[in-house]
């Protein structure tokens, strides 16, 4: 059974985050419950997680990202490279990551899977809502 359920990653979430990052999280949790094929809450000590997951009938349940109670979000992108066999599927991935954050994600520059803080990725809430597009997207794109 799992140690983190919503409402202790919740108080987690308050009792370690400054109002913004709390703000984009709940934001977040509130989209992969009615998004999200899988919602998945973590089992770790002392730190939890959430992960949004798709299910695919070619390659199976494909985690997409997840976010800590530390206010961290890690993007999924190497472990889909792995499972993932349709290039364009990563390639669409990887280019609206690039172009909502401005940052390079190429398999060269962006080698493992990292987590990063959530209140230097997103300080509007029309990048939050990027991002929820992004990743409708992509799960739009796996369950073809």
């Amino acid at each position: 059974m799992a140690k983190w359920n919503k409402k202790s990653f919740i108080d987690s979430l308050k009792e370690n985050c400054p109002p913004h990052v709390i703000n984009v999280v709940m934001d977040f949790i509130k989209f992969s419950e009615t998004d999200a094929d899988v919602l998945a809450w973590g089992r770790g000590q002392g730190l939890g997680t959430m992960t949004y997951k798709v299910k695919s009938d070619d390659w199976g349940v494909i985690p997409i990202f997840h976010v800590t109670t530390d206010g961290k979000i890690k993007f999924l992108l190497n472990y889909m490279r792995g499972k993932v066999r349709k290039k364009e599927i990563l390639r669409d991935y990887t280019l609206k990551l690039e172009s909502n954050f401005m940052m390079d994600f190429e398999e060269e520059e962006y080698p493992s899977d990292i987590y990063f803080q959530i209140e230097d990725l997103f300080h509007t809430h029309y990048e939050v809502d990027k991002f929820k597009r992004t990743v409708s997207g992509i799960k739009a794109r796996l369950h073809q």
